[in-house]
């Protein structure tokens, strides 16, 4: 199926993509990777009037290491795979490194992704977890929002209308810090059956002195783990609590049964995520090199 006819511009500049937005009304939408609104089109499940193309803004790809960790909006994932700068903080790399196939790590962009809050996406557990910024640009101004303030319910968040997104800041992790993010899909090009994402800080070897952990996809948001990150948090980290964890967050789940696997098999498949992703962790932490893959199944 074609998408139904539409007007295309090309921004030259946020300022401009901002006042095109605010000139052509609810009708536009915006252009970034394309990897999610170009096949709603094709469905004609989203039928904009007016495209705004974001890609030929110069110096919105781009990642920066200097007290925090900066993305342009129109990084793409690929770009963050291959990171060095991204690469220190490893949560960072799992995420963008198991997003979709080849093709879409090369055309989809982190902002727009974000932009588009799908519960079935990778990053927004992730940049939860790291505690990220998102940086706008709409007709009152610059903003930065918290990721927390940002995702609002699925597919909805805290943009005003004719607003921008463009960029994200990750606060540099402190010393003894490690962080994993696994999912689990039926094949690459899929949305996850479950994924969990896992950042910890450690006093020592042995005892956490934070932790955050994030349950995707099987929710309209991504959901905080509290009990999880209570059962390790000020606690040296053996077995057992890994397994509190594990159970944790299989309370916590409320999935639904559908082509992606049953109710029961998604809370499992979480749960063990979570033990996976917190031994993975803690070996980062103690500064061991731990290679994170998305499992299939």
């Amino acid at each position: 199926m074609y998408p139904r006819a539409f007007a295309y511009h090309r921004a030259k500049s946020y300022p401009e993509a901002v006042a095109l937005l605010g000139e052509l009304g609810e009708e536009a939408r915006l252009l970034a990777g394309g990897q999610s609104l170009i096949p709603l089109m094709k469905l004609r499940l989203s039928t904009p009037s007016h495209l705004v193309d974001l890609n030929f803004i110069p110096q919105t790809s781009y990642i920066r290491s200097n007290g925090a960790l900066r993305f342009g909006a129109m990084t793409r994932h690929a770009e963050i795979a291959a990171s060095a700068d991204a690469g220190r903080i490893p949560v960072l790399h799992d995420c963008a490194a198991g997003i979709a196939d080849p093709q879409v790590r090369n055309l989809g962009t982190i902002g727009g992704s974000i932009a588009e809050a799908d519960p079935t996406g990778d990053w927004a557990p992730v940049l939860l977890a790291t505690g990220a910024t998102v940086k706008t640009l709409g007709p009152s101004g610059e903003r930065s929002i918290d990721i927390a303030d940002f995702i609002q319910d699925a597919f909805t968040t805290a943009l005003q209308p004719a607003e921008v997104v463009t960029g994200i800041e990750v606060p540099l992790p402190p010393q003894r810090s490690g962080g994993a993010y696994i999912a689990l899909k039926r094949c690459a090009p899929v949305y996850a059956s479950a994924s969990v994402a896992v950042q910890l800080t450690m006093h020592d070897a042995e005892t956490c002195d934070d932790a955050r952990i994030y349950l995707g996809v099987l929710g309209l948001t991504a959901t905080r783990v509290t009990a999880a990150e209570d059962a390790l948090r000020s606690q040296p980290i053996t077995p057992q609590r890994v397994e509190r964890v594990r159970q944790a967050v299989m309370d916590m789940a409320q999935p639904q049964s559908d082509m992606r696997g049953s109710a029961e098999y998604k809370r499992q498949a979480a749960g063990a995520l979570a033990g996976m992703a917190v031994e993975a962790a803690l070996k980062r932490a103690r500064g061991e090199p731990v290679e994170v893959t998305h499992l299939y199944a």
